[in-house]
């Protein structure tokens, strides 16, 4: 039986609810990339600069992702038959949309997706300091050159591949090349499909970069100390590395089905689900948490500083205290006169060879000399050492 219009209806909803799910993550970690990165460079901690190098390919991979989340909507039935959006186009301009589909998703934007993950964990064995602009410039070229070919070659399928299969292997059932399918119900609504050329390319692609991913995964692993990090390298490569080769398969499978019947819509919606747990983790893992733990090792950076300074002052204040009671104790023992006792003031008594003692005083002031002064009606005193009558001398 067809399926119904209520499960193909619903499938579409829950497809565009995650699609909108990753691209409101997508912006929100663009903008957290922003953030960070005027942190770092606006406040002076070029310190964390290595951990922010490669923010300009994290966002390329975002917005890979988002123009594959579109991809995936247009490509959705849910917009096609009975006066809906899709069907008021003709025919002709509905199979072009499933042809830029195939070309736009499966040779542009799943391989420079999974292509962005590898230069991206690679980007943690580099040795040689931050990464900076020369390394995002040469790591986009880099993403589309490798990509160029899977391109190339799901175009020349795309374009050639009816015309190839009318010449040569007309014995080739249609799905090995066609795109799109003519609905049963309605013969101007086309129902796009995935030609399993173009799947069996896309695959190819996937097992060679896969067996890459794994050496690139196996040497990270033997680098990390922190088992953290080992646990966080070994959950992204294993889950990018399945997810991936499941999609392609499950995408094999739909050739097998017819478009109008519900087994087709529910291969190709898990297999949405499963490439889009490969951008989501991706995305997480890649973009969201490395910002998030810079930014709080820059947290505690900025706490030992503040700690550190409060220790160098708690240590002045203790120097300071110290020093301040040594002075005191080097007043001699008559000290507790009136005199001495005065707030602000150290006094000094000065002893004759014939006298016990002499009434003489001298006064440090610590203040002004017009606070904490002698007694009234006394002379000025000055802050040096008075000497005994004996001892005076006269001006020069």
């Amino acid at each position: 039986m067809p399926h119904s219009r209520v499960a193909s209806d619903a499938l579409g909803v829950f497809t565009i609810f995650l699609v909108s799910i990753l691209v409101l993550f997508g912006l929100f970690c663009i903008l957290y990339l922003v953030y960070f990165h005027t942190r770092i460079y606006g406040q002076g901690y070029i310190q964390l600069g290595y951990f922010n190098g490669p923010w300009i390919i994290r966002i390329t991979f975002i917005l890979f992702a988002i123009w594959w989340g579109f991809g995936e909507v247009v490509r959705l039935n849910l917009f096609r038959g009975d006066g809906r959006l899709l069907n008021a186009l003709s025919f002709k301009w509905q199979e072009t949309v499933c042809k830029c589909y195939i070309v736009s998703s499966l040779g542009f934007a799943e391989p420079c997706l999974y292509l962005t993950v590898v230069f991206l964990l690679r980007a943690s064995l580099q040795k040689s300091g931050t990464l900076g602009q020369k390394w995002n410039g040469k790591t986009a070229g880099y993403i589309l050159l490798f990509c160029l070919p899977v391109f190339a070659l799901q175009l020349i399928l795309i374009l050639a591949g009816p015309q190839f299969k009318k010449d040569y292997i007309s014995k080739l059932p249609y799905y090995f090349t066609s795109p799109v399918k003519r609905s049963t119900n309605d013969q101007d609504v086309a129902l796009c499909t995935y030609p399993l050329l173009n799947t069996f390319c896309l695959g190819l692609f996937a097992i060679i970069l896969t067996s890459y991913l794994f050496w690139l995964g196996r040497r990270i692993l033997h680098l990390v100390i922190n088992r953290s990090l080992q646990k966080r390298v070994y959950m992204l490569v294993v889950s990018v590395s399945a997810f991936f080769p499941i999609r392609v398969l499950l995408l094999g499978l739909t050739v097998r089905t017819q478009p109008e019947y519900l087994p087709f819509q529910a291969l190709a919606f898990v297999g949405f689900v499963s490439f889009f747990c490969c951008i989501g983790l991706g995305i997480f893992m890649l973009v969201f948490m490395p910002v998030r733990d810079s930014l709080a090792l820059k947290k505690s950076s900025e706490r030992d500083i503040e700690a550190r300074r409060r220790l160098s002052d708690e240590r002045n204040d203790t120097v300071s205290l110290i020093a301040n009671l040594g002075g005191s104790m080097v007043s001699s023992p008559g000290r507790n006169s009136a005199t001495s006792t005065k707030r602000g003031s150290i006094s000094f008594r000065t002893t004759d060879k014939d006298e016990t003692t002499s009434g003489a005083f001298v006064e440090l002031s610590v203040f002004s000399p017009s606070q904490h002064s002698s007694p009234p009606g006394s002379p000025q005193l000055l802050g040096w050492p008075m000497l005994p009558p004996s001892q005076a001398q006269g001006p020069l």
